[in-house]
């Protein structure tokens, strides 16, 4: 379906050189026009760890660009002020996370108050039909393609339907899309509806990382948004 939602390519900081993260993340996305996608794990929500509201605080000032926070963590509640302070610009949490609207309602409330956008994101097994209470009071929703937790992992391209679905009934959403996306395979997603673009291996291993960001953007350009080549 043809939508008229932008695109957005967000490198994966999880897939870069850790040992030089600021350098990594001004490498792909130097200006304030560009995202990046920073994917925080507990340990426990995800059996694996990453970063948390200190390792961002100390990226921020190094960075220009936008800040994408993927929570992957069983309290998202507990760490939004963390997150505001730490720089995020986007608070995405988990509906898995969260039990019942109420619970729902309210922490999007208080990641809005904390003047951040809000995201949902939904695993694989969770139905689309789980965001649409919410959808109104969102900025992006965030389709898993893979199961959470690690970086590398293949593609699942069963979640298409779910992409679908959810532009289907909200053309003009932002709708995310994170786990194993590359230019061999962005038309697909594309195609689907998805005009957010996590992308971790296939643009930090790329011979020129620019190069593949600039084939997924014109995918969604041309496959979401139907422009000509």
């Amino acid at each position: 379906m043809v939508h008229n939602r932008p695109p957005a390519i967000l490198p994966s900081l999880l897939a870069c050189d850790l040992a030089n993260l600021a350098g990594e993340a001004n490498r792909v996305a130097p200006t304030e026009k560009d995202y990046v996608h920073l994917d925080v794990m507990d340990g426990h929500f995800v059996p694996n760890l990453t970063w948390g509201a200190p390792v961002i605080k100390c990226l921020k000032p190094h960075c220009k660009s936008f800040f994408d926070v993927h929570l992957m963590v069983s309290k998202p509640a507990q760490w939004v002020q963390d997150m505001k302070e730490a720089g995020a610009d986007q608070f995405t949490f988990h509906i898995e996370a969260v039990s019942g609207e109420e619970e729902c309602n309210a922490l999007i409330k208080t990641i809005k108050d904390a003047g951040m956008k809000v995201g949902i994101a939904l695993k694989p097994n969770t139905p689309a039909s789980s965001v649409f209470p919410y959808v109104s009071s969102l900025d992006l929703v965030l389709v898993m393609t893979v199961e959470p937790g690690f970086g590398g992992q293949s593609f699942m391209g069963d979640m298409m339907p779910k992409v679908k679905e959810l532009r289907d009934k909200y053309p003009d959403l932002d709708i995310e899309v994170d786990g194993g996306i590359g230019p061999n395979n962005i038309d697909i997603v594309a195609e689907a509806g998805a005009n957010w673009i996590v992308a971790g291996s296939s643009v930090f291993k790329a011979a020129d990382p620019s190069q593949a960001i600039g084939v997924m953007k014109k995918s969604v350009e041309k496959h979401g948004n139907g422009k000509s080549e």
